[in-house]
């Protein structure tokens, strides 16, 4: 018990270290908890619902109709902003955990077998990864009708390429330790050997790559509901809002300023913590980069 918990201490110190030596990396952890406690809570904390249209509050600034103004239809502004980022934020990490999840098997399978197995599940991954991201979405997304469950598909099969190449290319490395050596000699079965020894020493690139794919997948996520692919009206995403208030720019700019700085916000401070996180992980590329 003593061993473990000065192992506990140690790794909680060096946290507590690298979160002091990387101040960016903190304040980027701090505004996206707010945000995401924020966007969670959005059915309680909003002013209204969002979806409540009021003639009388239609293109009406901030402080005249609600906090953050009205938009087109007379809907609160904020209140659609925080539904918005809860979307964004539920199937942003919802497509990245699934996409890890599959990539991560058949990179697992795919660098410890070898052979054909490697080779038509690598060659498949290559013909999902040539694909421009928001064309392979858009390809996926027509073959179901819009909403949550299509684009988190069409979003995992974008980013299970990524996973699967980075697993594969570790599984390459790991399979030739001496330890797995020794658990595949001594009779040890193929699940076995991936689960108990392989897995758990991917999980630090897998990891880097979930946070680093968390911006890129609500990116998309705004790209395809901008595109009227993704949530379906009137739910409320930060993409379709920019697109549903691009006309009026000029006439309403808070309608585009609030949902556009939250997605940026979003985005900027996931990529941040995502930095923090691989130089934690991996402080050699701290000062390589």
């Amino acid at each position: 018990m003593t061993i473990e918990r000065a192992g506990r201490r140690r790794k909680l110190s060096a946290v507590r270290r690298a979160a002091s030596q990387n101040r960016a990396g903190s304040l980027a952890a701090l505004v996206l908890m707010v945000l995401a406690t924020v966007a969670i809570l959005a059915p309680w904390i909003a002013p209204q619902d969002a979806a409540t249209m009021s003639p009388l509050n239609r293109l009406r600034g901030p402080g005249e109709g609600g906090l953050l103004g009205g938009d087109l239809f007379g809907r609160d502004v904020l209140s659609r902003v925080l539904y918005g980022a809860r979307i964004s934020l539920l199937v942003g990490i919802s497509s990245v955990i699934v996409s890890a999840v599959i990539g991560t098997a058949l990179g697992l399978m795919a660098g410890f077998l070898g052979g054909w197995a490697e080779y038509v599940t690598m060659r498949v991954m290559d013909v999902l990864f040539a694909f421009p991201a928001v064309l392979l979405a858009i390809l996926v997304v027509a073959v179901f009708e819009p909403g949550f469950v299509s684009i988190i598909v069409a979003i995992s099969v974008v980013y299970m390429p990524i996973f699967a190449r980075v697993v594969r290319g570790s599984t390459l490395t790991l399979k030739h330790v001496e330890y797995v050596q020794a658990a595949v000699t001594s009779g040890a079965s193929t699940s076995r050997v991936i689960l108990r020894h392989l897995l758990p020493n991917v999980t630090a690139p897998i990891l880097v790559q979930l946070t680093l794919s968390l911006s890129g997948a609500i990116i998309l996520e705004a790209a395809l509901s901008f595109l009227g692919l993704g949530a379906v009206p009137p739910t409320p995403s930060l993409g379709s809002m920019l697109s549903e208030n691009r006309v009026y720019m000029e006439l309403a700019p808070w309608t585009i300023i609030y949902p556009g700085v939250t997605l940026a916000l979003l985005v900027f401070g996931i990529n941040l913590v995502g930095d923090a996180v691989r130089d934690l992980i991996d402080p050699r590329l701290r000062t390589q980069g």
